[in-house]
């Protein structure tokens, strides 16, 4: 998660089911649970939507990449061509499928069969997908990488429509029928939770024509996506500004992640004038396309018998819509907290006018620049991480010691950060762009908590269970970065210091709970504008925007100022194409704050259960994985811990701030 709660640590997954090839975000590429209840859905990184593809400046003189840090795919396919030797296989077996149609309901053999054949092609087709998403990313200005990627996502929108029969047929057999073949089945065990989570579909799968259509419409639906992408990325004039000091900052998406933070407050001022005033003259062409996509996800929950979109987009995985009421009604009663940490930033900035653009630069000014390089952020990920015990730190260190990590930036390079789990048979890849600063370090920690998470799920279930849902995916990350600022606390050298990770601990809980919360009441009120037949276009988005924007930061009470052209903030944020997406962040730190509660209070019993939520992969649904250790995030205790954990490191830094000099050195 990035400062400003975008984030940034993320690739996109193409989820492939019986009914449907569709294009979603995902931080983690993984091989979910079908979410329609139908074939296994093979994940991959795909389309680089939650962040801009452009690579982060670099300088002309930056030197090579250290081979240490660059990722070898030859553990995926020795080279292009084995690949698409690989690609034409998998379209030919995905030819094949069609043998078995018809013959589901003859007994428990034929019902194996297929399972295992088209699980087989899934697994496959997720490592051909993964390389040719991987090789893109390395350099995204290379055209036949761009070819593959393409050649990919045309392969997976087959077997969408390879396997559109397979639900209407399942749920034809009946489900007193299909239990009676996996009683009657050894082999049918690892397909048990994929023929159940069908069989739970029924009364939101179509018949075999309507699978079919939906389907083929799945690359048509996604293209919002792809066409803000390319707008975004490639053809916005991005404003340069004359700083202060004389730099000149070229404000794109990039540059205003860095400039947002300067140290003179009238140069972040315009910055933020500027990057949202260029927004602002795209407006009506970025409100069509997120009308557009709206429009797409209330068509495919309607399509399916859903009340409201928003029903649709948990039902995927089974996750109640009491999780996301509960999420944004505790986030709503606890505003004062988040108004407590804003008037606190104003007291440590020395504003009595606190602006938006106030929010980014740290409380406490401490150049970290340098002093995490990659080597030195494995030492310290390694200490930070021993709660988890010796076997998550063995794993770490043999991982650490491999080539699965493209580590730096570099020119036409991806930029942010994600972790590629979703070949099976291979380990799992991350990709970053560590600049040796603080958040380079949270990020590294956060990725390979994603690769941890990974390995044990792989250990412990087979290809059909072992892909996790983001659900608990982003708690296995944000775990660390909880676990890592606590660290970096307990062993600060300074008063300045320890200000500096207490401000950062602060951050994260803004960015990801109350940011991510607000992010998801603003896509819960943009979908019931669409179903009740209001039109949605730049001004209106905005509009709505800017009256939760300036509900969360306390606008009204006079505890931030926020402009009206900051209301454009909307289009910046691609998570909004990937209907009910970011309320999981929010969800995952709050279970995360609930579980390092219990680690930071030496419960042991909380570490087992950690551990076993990872283990569990994907094999039940991911609420009741996390129900089944005591974690309900449809009651308030897990928010509640969060906001506690958010009042803590005010008391602390309050404390902080009330001793002497001397004494707090």
């Amino acid at each position: 998660m990035r400062k400003d709660g975008r984030p940034n640590r993320e690739t996109t997954r193409i989820v492939i089911t019986a009914a449907t090839a569709v294009v979603s975000a995902a931080c983690v590429a993984q091989p979910l649970p079908p979410p329609s209840g139908g074939p296994p859905a093979a994940s991959a990184p795909a389309t680089p939507a939650p962040t801009p593809a452009a690579a982060d400046p670099i300088p002309a003189a930056k030197p090579a990449l250290d081979p240490r840090y660059v990722w070898d795919l030859t553990d995926l396919f020795a080279n292009a061509e084995a690949w698409d030797a690989a690609r034409q296989d998998v379209l030919n077996r995905i030819g094949r499928l069609n043998r078995h149609q018809g013959r589901l309901g003859r007994g428990a053999k034929p019902l194996l069969s297929m399972a295992k054949e088209m699980y087989g092609v899934a697994k496959d087709m997720t490592r051909v997908f993964v390389y040719a998403s991987l090789s893109r990313d390395e350099d995204q200005r290379v055209a036949e990488s761009q070819s593959r990627f393409e050649l990919a996502r045309a392969m997976a929108s087959e077997y969408g429509k390879a396997t559109a029969w397979v639900q209407p047929e399942l749920l034809a057999v009946g489900q007193k029928k299909i239990e009676r073949f996996i009683r009657a089945e050894e082999g049918l065990k690892p397909y048990v939770f994929f023929l159940r989570n069908t069989l739970r579909q029924a009364p939101h799968t179509l018949d075999e024509q309507g699978e079919q259509l939906l389907a083929s419409a799945g690359l048509v639906l996604s293209s919002p996506s792809q066409i803000y992408q390319m707008l975004v990325n490639a053809d916005i004039e991005w404003p340069t500004l004359t700083l202060s000091d004389g730099t000149k900052a070229h404000l794109t998406q990039a540059g205003y992640t860095k400039y947002r933070q300067v140290p003179n407050r009238k140069d972040r001022e315009e910055v933020f004038d500027s990057f949202w005033g260029a927004w602002g003259q795209y407006l009506d062409s970025i409100g069509a396309m997120m009308n557009a996509n709206v429009q797409g996800q209330v068509f495919r929950a309607r399509a399916r018998k859903y009340g409201r979109a928003v029903e649709a987009a948990l039902a995927n995985n089974k996750i109640p819509v009491k999780v996301y009421d509960t999420l944004l009604k505790e986030t709503n009663a606890a505003l004062p907290t988040l108004h407590r940490y804003f008037r606190l930033r104003a007291q440590m900035l020395g504003v009595s006018d606190l602006g938006y653009f106030d929010i980014y630069p740290p409380l406490v000014q401490l150049d970290s620049g340098g002093k995490f390089d990659i080597e030195r952020s494995k030492e310290i990920t390694l200490s930070a991480l021993r709660p988890f015990g010796q076997d998550y730190i063995d794993k770490l260190k043999f991982a650490f010691a491999q080539k699965w990590m493209h580590g730096q930036p570099a020119l036409g390079k991806r930029s942010g950060a994600y972790m590629s789990g979703a070949a099976y048979d291979v380990h799992p890849y991350i990709l970053l762009n560590h600049n040796d600063d603080y958040e380079s370090l949270s990020t590294f920690a956060h990725e390979w908590g994603h690769a941890v998470h990974t390995m044990l799920a792989k250990e412990n279930q087979p290809f059909p269970t072992a892909g996790y849902s983001i659900f608990t995916a982003e708690m296995a990350s944000t775990i660390n970065e909880i676990l890592l600022v606590e660290h970096m606390i307990e062993n600060a050298t300074s008063k300045a210091e320890k200000l500096f990770y207490l401000g950062q601990a602060l951050e994260a809980v803004r960015g990801t709970l109350f940011r991510q919360a607000m992010f998801g009441e603003f896509e819960r009120t943009i979908h019931a504008e669409v179903e009740r037949g209001a039109p949605l276009n730049g001004n209106r988005l905005s509009e709505i925007y800017l009256k939760l924007l300036r509900k969360y930061h306390g606008h009204d009470e006079g505890v931030m100022n926020i402009k009206e052209a900051y209301g454009a903030e909307w289009a910046y944020i691609p998570h909004f194409y990937f209907n009910f997406y970011v309320y999981q962040y929010a969800t995952s730190i709050s279970g995360a704050a609930w579980f390092a509660e219990k680690f930071l209070n030496g419960d042991d019993s909380a570490r087992v259960a950690f551990l076993d939520v990872l283990k569990a992969g994907g094999s039940d649904y991911p609420y009741e994985i996390l129900k089944k250790v005591g974690l309900d995030l449809a009651e308030p205790a897990p928010y509640r811990a969060a906001f506690r954990r958010m009042n803590d490191i005010m008391d602390r830094i309050d404390a902080l701030l009330a001793e002497p000099a001397a004494a707090a050195e």
